[in-house]
């Protein structure tokens, strides 16, 4: 009988340990997780209750907050006072859909939870409210970006090099978020299946251009394989490429061009602000397939970006083995083109790694969270994400990017008195149409760069250049982001700079 009653204390003894462990695990190991997860009912009940923070640009503008209606079930809704203009980073809150973009992102934030108590009575009976979201985003160069690119899909990503602030990230196509928080289901469903439909360039509305969309980034990965010779084998800068037309290339009949068909060749600093395709091409030979790999992962390549923001996806670059038997694929790959496809958010950080000295600062949209009483609960801190190369080294890279402006192919495009860096690049896509990704990287000023910028405009006629396409957007984004910084008007709005891009000074790639 003893024995018995001592197995059975023995199970219940456990059973209270089992007991003991999954309260632990719940109370303290996973409430975060559920306190955020959508199937807690407390969630859905705050969700709809309660309104949702307001989410604020840097110059104080509300980009989206919730306001009363009349409906019993769902007393407040949504609204995103700049519409089209930056719907494509904040995204939608909706009672019919699932939150996107920074809506998504900072949801546990902006949908409302129980707040710190202040007194004995709150402790007894938490209150609930949300927390409001303050972005690194200008409003003022969004509308410069989409004044510039005039309604034609592409993407403009302007960065602060020092911190990795997200300054400006506009996209085309975009769409307006308001029927999207209709209360009227049918409405909302409506406009989903909309933005949700791609374009004649099978871009939908809803995928962020800049952030999920790649393409061949053509001449501006010069700058990444330039950065392979001064890294990894700096005696190839002063080796002098032949100047011809075109290059033969090894283990097959294929023969690279330059573009245009003109001659060049000569240094890296000769062939860089040219752009010149053939000698770059053996450049990349020479460096072979391990380093330029290595190089271009050093980047960012073939990772994802570790900014706050959803759905981003990699740019990419093939890896070393694929080039075993395949190296006019390398030759092309050196150049930007072959199989290699990048966002323009992640040539936004090539530009603003050589204007950082050699280091990547992690991008981001948030600057800080405050409680509903307006303390901030949270303040971003500023980290490298990546180091590709040494402040000396970057020195090296950047007055030939300069060169690119002062007399290469993006001569003309930029006033002197900006102090510009930047590398122009023109793809060729290869698809039956025969269109040109015309692309700009970029940073200023050159001596002490407080901006850097990539703008991509895909699926351009073969006549076009990144230097004429991209170029005067990138113009009208330098001297906006200038004039902001130093306290002044923002330039390059409509009146100042093409509501579309119009032919600039500028040559080629």
């Amino acid at each position: 009988m003893s024995r018995r009653l001592s197995i059975l204390a023995t199970i219940i003894l456990l059973l209270f340990v089992v007991a003991a462990v999954q309260a632990a695990n719940i109370q303290f190991f996973r409430a975060s997780a559920l306190d955020k997860s959508a199937l807690n009912p407390r969630v859905n009940e705050a969700s709809t209750e309660y309104p949702r923070g307001e989410i604020v640009a840097a110059d104080g503008s509300i980009l989206a907050q919730s306001v009363p209606t009349s409906n019993a079930t769902y007393p407040y809704k949504r609204i995103y006072p700049l519409g089209d203009l930056t719907a494509g980073i904040i995204g939608f809150s909706s009672p019919y859909t699932q939150e996107w973009g920074l809506e998504a992102e900072y949801n546990s934030y902006l949908t409302a939870h129980a707040q710190p108590a202040q007194s004995f009575e709150q402790l007894l009976s938490p209150s609930s409210a949300a927390d409001s979201v303050t972005l690194t985003i200008e409003p003022s160069l969004q509308k410069v970006a989409q004044n510039a690119m005039g309604g034609q899909d592409g993407a403009a990503v302007v960065l602060d090099p020092r911190t990795g602030a997200v300054l400006a990230m506009y996209s085309n196509p975009t769409y307006n978020p308001k029927p999207l928080t209709s209360l009227d289901s049918a409405i909302v469903d409506a406009a989903y299946k909309k933005i949700t439909t791609p374009d004649s360039h099978g871009f939908p509305p809803l995928g962020l251009v800049a952030t999920q969309q790649t393409f061949p980034p053509g001449s501006t990965f010069k700058v990444i394989t330039t950065t392979a010779a001064v890294v990894g084998n700096p005696a190839l800068l002063t080796k002098a490429y032949p100047v011809k037309a075109f290059t033969r290339l090894p283990h097959s009949n294929k023969l690279l061009f330059n573009d245009g068909g003109s001659p060049c060749g000569g240094t890296v600093a000769v062939m860089l602000p040219e752009s010149c395709d053939p000698g770059y091409a053996l450049l990349g030979l020479d460096l072979g397939a391990n380093l330029m790999s290595a190089t271009a992962d050093s980047f960012g390549y073939d990772q994802l970006p570790p900014i706050d923001f959803p759905n981003v996806v990699p740019s990419y670059f093939p890896t070393a083995a694929s080039f075993a038997d395949n190296l006019p694929g390398l030759a092309y790959s050196s150049i930007g083109q072959e199989n290699v496809r990048a966002t323009a958010l992640q040539q936004a950080l090539v530009a603003a790694a050589v204007a950082n000295g050699g280091v990547i600062m992690t991008p981001h949209f948030l600057s800080y969270i405050t409680s509903p009483d307006g303390t901030i609960v949270k303040r971003y801190q500023n980290k490298v994400w990546l180091s590709p190369m040494n402040s000396i080294q970057a020195g090296q890279i950047v007055p030939l990017m300069q060169n690119v402006v002062r007399y290469g192919t993006a001569a003309g495009i930029f006033p002197s008195d900006l102090d510009v860096a930047a590398k122009t690049g023109t793809a060729q896509t290869g698809n039956s149409l025969k269109n040109t990704d015309d692309w700009m990287i970029a940073f200023a000023p050159a001596t002490d760069p407080t901006v850097a910028i990539a703008v991509v405009m895909p699926f351009q006629a073969v006549s076009a250049f990144g230097a004429t396409v991209a170029g005067p957007i990138v113009k009208c984004l330098v001297e906006g982001t200038l004039a902001l910084q130093a306290g002044l008007p923002v330039s390059g709005t409509s009146t100042t700079c093409p509501s579309s891009p119009t032919a600039a000074a500028g040559s080629k790639a």
